[in-house]
């Protein structure tokens, strides 16, 4: 199984927000950039088979965007497991639960995605492991999931994502 971790894109600031911290969206920069990893990501060839994203809004608006992108076929599923305070052993159960030759995009947050990377690839939950905003990384778990089992394929920061959606002319 593939696990692509994906965090949500640049959002409104939170002083500069007055509505509840769940509700602060991307800013149009943020969306622009969302589309051009998403590029990026298609280019290195993830195809999503399921997605998943933290209830919080700026992380639907990310993985709709994806979503939309890399044209995957089923629905984008809010799980609170993505939520930034969700303890990593709680993604690690849906994942479990998802067939063998799934690739799952998880749309989240720091320091969560960061202490589930942490968890899947050492077996201990970390803040060795942060994304920047829209930044991905690509985990292959092995089957059964269990922590500390998963291999790096790679991790990349959003710049370089999407630099690689560019070269593709997309």
């Amino acid at each position: 199984m593939d696990c692509v971790l994906l965090r949500h894109g640049i959002a409104v600031e939170r002083n500069e927000w007055e509505g509840p911290d769940a509700d602060r969206p991307l800013t149009e920069k943020g969306k622009r950039r969302v589309r051009e990893v998403a590029a990026g990501l298609s280019r290195l060839d993830v195809q999503p088979t399921h997605v998943l994203s933290s209830p919080l809004i700026r992380a639907i608006e990310t993985a709709k965007i994806a979503h939309s992108s890399l044209r995957v076929r089923s629905a984008v599923h809010i799980v609170d497991e993505l939520l930034p305070d969700a303890l990593p052993d709680r993604l690690l159960s849906i994942l479990r639960d998802l067939p063998p030759e799934s690739c799952v995009l998880c749309v989240g947050h720091e320091p969560q995605l960061g202490m589930a990377a942490s968890v899947l690839l050492s077996g201990r939950a970390t803040a060795s492991f942060p994304l920047k905003k829209a930044g991905a990384c690509l985990i292959e778990l092995s089957i059964p999931t269990k922590p500390g089992r998963g291999v790096l394929r790679w991790w990349l920061p959003p710049d370089q994502l999407r630099a690689i959606g560019k070269r593709g002319g997309g």
